[in-house]
């Protein structure tokens, strides 16, 4: 009982009491741009100004492919904000821990000199494989991440790679699970400077910000507005999360997708074209006399 009392106080429970109404009109758009998907979609939206919300799917697990990135994020700021690491603690690279896939650290040369501050910017910016295991060895490995996210209320967001007991799930849903609405919370709520501690969440959302992935969502959202967001992709599953700093109100979504037919790894594929379409849709819902459209065509160029 002392130890619940004790997570209460140091880890307050993520409350969907911001959710205060359905927005039925706005869900209604969403399942007519989803409708004939060629797989499982489900999108979660929340207007952090108004409460209002639009889920299809909202709680379905969903792969989270590199999205698990940001549950690793807060679990390495777990670690900074203990003094257990500081954020630019020198590190050695070796090439023992190379792994293939995304990020540029894969082509470090063997005992390259580098820094915490390094291998999380890599990690979210870059969505560096490498580095994320690094980092997931850093926060204690996928077990704490995940006492973490159990402490923040999220009951279905997990890391499963290399974590002792999920081998069986991870065959599912691969390096991580969540739903639209659990790693929506997130988001905001580190938005919002309530996870780990305001310091370690105004650092967490800077680093999101500085994404170099940038053709989905963002790709329909003014460059000259502010989003943090996290993009995963494997070939069965394509997913994105998006924080935006709208001028009449910032909004959070995920769009996330599983068991979808075309795996291609284009620019036109399926899924990715669903999650442009949304997030363009969002835009234009919350900023109706914006007046912007994208100039550069990302299936043109």
């Amino acid at each position: 009982m002392q130890r619940f009392l004790f997570l209460l106080i140091c880890f307050p429970v993520l409350a969907f009491s911001q959710e205060r109404k359905v927005d039925h009109k706005l869900e209604k758009a969403l399942g007519e741009l989803v409708k004939g998907f060629n797989g499982t979609a489900g999108v979660y939206v929340l207007n952090l100004k108004t409460g209002k919300y639009a889920s299809l799917n909202g709680d379905t697990i969903f792969p989270t492919a590199s999205i698990v990135k940001v549950p690793l994020l807060v679990g390495l700021f777990s670690k900074i904000e203990k003094g257990e690491l500081s954020f630019h603690q020198p590190m050695m690279y070796r090439d023992s821990i190379k792994y293939g896939g995304s990020g540029l650290m894969q082509f470090f040369k063997d005992s390259s000199a580098t820094e915490v501050s390094v291998l999380a910017a890599l990690m979210m910016a870059y969505s560096d494989n490498t580095t994320s295991l690094w980092n997931q060895q850093l926060a204690g490995g996928g077990e704490q991440v995940n006492i973490l996210m159990e402490q923040y209320g999220l009951k279905d967001t997990r890391v499963n790679s290399r974590t002792p007991g999920r081998e069986e799930i991870r065959k599912i849903y691969g390096w991580g699970q969540t739903t639209p609405r659990e790693m929506s919370f997130l988001l905001a709520k580190i938005h919002r400077g309530e996870v780990i501690s305001k310091s370690a969440s105004e650092r967490m959302y800077r680093l999101m910000t500085k994404g170099y992935y940038d053709e989905q969502a963002l790709a329909e959202i003014p460059p000259y507005i502010q989003a943090a967001a996290k993009s995963g992709s494997v070939n069965e599953s394509r997913s994105e999360v998006v924080l935006v700093n709208a001028p009449h109100g910032d909004y959070v979504f995920y769009v996330g997708t599983k068991n979808i037919k075309d795996q291609r790894w284009e620019a036109d594929n399926e899924a990715v074209v669903m999650i442009r379409k949304i997030s363009a849709y969002l835009w234009n819902y919350f900023e109706p006399k914006s007046g912007w459209k994208p100039a550069w065509d990302v299936l043109k160029k």
